[in-house]
């Protein structure tokens, strides 16, 4: 292929009327103020799009568009082209065509790019359009710190030989950066981050130390090390999170913050004593990309706006209830960031502070030094407060504190673990909370779980198994036999799993007359009965095989959601 000729991309859209004139003189203004690219400065101010400025590109040039959301790449062809390089130009090596390699650049009219890549890979190119977002986050994905993480425990298990070397002076090194344990845990957090892992498992085993990493739910082993290691990893993690180093055998819970690339992000960690060593699992929170709203999280229009109407209300009990890891937090931490004003007096009470929100009092629980939710939420109710997040109902006091306050003019929002929204006043009454509370406070109950999305890079239509449309009948009916449905054949984009990200799957029970006079009943069926009916229908069963007729969500993770339930 010859090499590329400059052109005016703003000359290009106005030809191809994807600009007008007008828009192209504010953005050359804009630019020239800001020194942004011009590209950038047509999509922040909404004149095209990244796809419009690609395709204008690839016409223009007559080389192909690229679409990567819908493009298996080989990760070994990616790599011909080094990491810094890819970033530096935003480009991506997709396919070798026998001769020549086919290169996907953001911008294909850089000249020097066109020349410094061909120089790196060692071989002639071709040209496509790629969408920059798309590029990044391609490269994010498959420039993964695997090798890294393996080099780094491999140095660290040199490092160590045969002799005992005290770890617990690596926090006064002043050459920390290069100590190999900490290189093997910086790398083991930027994969995580880059390859959205929700938790960190360090786990030794009888020869071996392996990590794994909890991704969409699942757990996928990340790398193999010297059972060495484990030890002087436990204890660095120990003083990072300001935990006793000396005592291995009680569990120990912290946390500290570290920073990856831009994002900060907050790290629970837990550390359990195993027959071969210390167990330790991280929980990452992004605080950086974390969007705290209703309406995002996967909760279906309608029931945002009752549930918004719900926590609106000036007093009362609102819980959500689910397994761990349901991201109840999440909804609840949403929810108190849409009521978050200057006006009102927000008192947050948890073990541990999972999300830090301005403009909101939020204390930490902490049993060592007997400051439980109880103490903790007596003295926040002498805080003159307008709104009580008590982050678990864990006891009968707990419960009984929250739902007098919610009587005495405060909203007071928390989470419970049980299997649905039915039997959690049933839940609180087994707890020993009085009927008449639990009828005059609890104003409704948030059920959810998480389901996993089907990767939209490699869906394709699926043909239900006979057990499956079995299962389906009686949410369907006589339409299961007609709908189509969908599942992930498994790409690049989400390692071969065919699910990419989760949902939320939610059912809601408002606590109305009637289901109130229910809950007075001594008999636990006749309240079961009329909640089910205030809900019509409305489950965590019937919203997942929604998201399965929907393709967002396979029947396969429809049933899984459907077996919890029936535990």
């Amino acid at each position: 292929m010859a090499r590329p000729e400059k052109v005016r991309l703003g000359e290009i859209l106005v030809q191809q009327k994807l600009l007008s004139e007008e828009q192209l003189s504010l953005a050359l203004q804009d630019q020239k103020r800001t020194g942004r690219k011009l590209g950038r400065v047509f999509v922040e101010n909404g004149f095209v799009t990244e796809e419009q400025i690609s395709g204008a590109l690839a016409k223009q040039l007559n080389i192909p568009y690229i679409n990567l959301k819908f493009y298996n790449t080989n990760p070994e062809i990616v790599r011909r082209l080094p990491e810094t390089a890819a970033r530096r130009f935003r480009a991506i090596a997709l396919e070798d065509r026998r001769g020549a390699l086919l290169i996907g650049l953001s911008d294909p009219t850089d000249l020097f790019a066109y020349d410094e890549i061909a120089r790196l890979v060692k071989a002639n190119i071709e040209l496509a359009v790629v969408n920059e977002t798309e590029v990044l986050a391609a490269i994010d994905r498959i420039y993964r710190r695997t090798e890294e993480i393996t080099e780094a425990a491999r140095e660290l298990e040199q490092d160590l030989g045969d002799s005992f070397v005290d770890f617990g002076n690596l926090a006064a090194n002043p050459g920390l950066e290069e100590a190999p344990i900490v290189k093997l845990l910086q790398s083991v957090f930027d994969d995580a981050v880059q390859v959205r892992a929700s938790d960190i498992h360090i786990e030794p085993q009888e020869s071996r130390l392996q990590i794994r990493f909890r991704i969409d739910g699942v757990l996928h082993l990340q790398t193999e090390a010297d059972i060495r290691i484990a030890t002087p990893l436990a204890l660095r993690l120990k003083l990072m999170s300001d935990l006793d180093i000396s005592e291995k055998r009680l569990p120990q819970d912290g946390r500290f913050v570290i920073k990856v690339r831009t994002n900060r992000v907050d790290v629970r960690i837990s550390t359990m004593p195993t027959q071969y060593g210390e167990s330790v699992v991280m929980r990452l929170l992004n605080q950086g990309g974390t969007t705290l709203r209703l309406d995002a999280i996967g909760m279906p229009p309608k029931l945002v706006d009752r549930f918004r109407s719900i926590v609106a209300r000036p007093n009362g009990l609102v819980l959500v209830t689910g397994p761990t890891g349901s991201g109840k937090t999440t909804t609840l931490y949403s929810a108190l960031s849409e009521l978050n004003s200057v006006e009102k007096k927000l008192i947050t009470v948890e073990d541990p502070v999972e999300y830090r929100l301005p403009g909101i009092n939020q204390v930490q629980v902490n049993e060592k030094i007997e400051l439980s939710f109880a103490r903790v939420l007596r003295s926040a109710l002498r805080q003159d407060p307008d709104i009580v997040l008590v982050g678990e109902m864990r006891d009968q006091e707990t419960a009984a504190i929250g739902l007098r306050a919610a009587m005495t003019g405060h909203l007071v929002l928390s989470t419970l673990h049980t299997n649905d929204a039915a039997s959690t006043p049933l839940r609180l009454m087994d707890m020993g909370v009085p009927r008449y509370m639990v009828g005059s406070s609890l104003q409704a109950v948030l059920a959810q779980r998480l389901v996993r999305v089907i990767c939209e890079s490699c869906t394709s239509e699926y043909d239900p198994t006979p057990t499956e449309r079995e299962w389906l009948k009686p949410e369907l009916g006589e339409h299961a036999a007609a709908t189509r449905f969908f599942h992930g054949k498994g790409c690049s984009h989400c390692n071969g799993m065919g699910y990419r990200g989760r949902t939320g799957v939610y059912e809601l029970l408002e606590m109305t007359s009637a289901v109130v006079n229910a809950a007075n009943h001594h008999d636990p069926s006749v309240f079961l009965k009329a909640a089910h009916a205030q809900m019509e229908g409305e489950t965590l069963r019937r919203h997942a095989v929604q998201l399965a007729v929907q393709g967002r969500t396979t029947i396969a993770e429809a049933m899984r959601i459907s077996n919890q339930l029936d535990e």
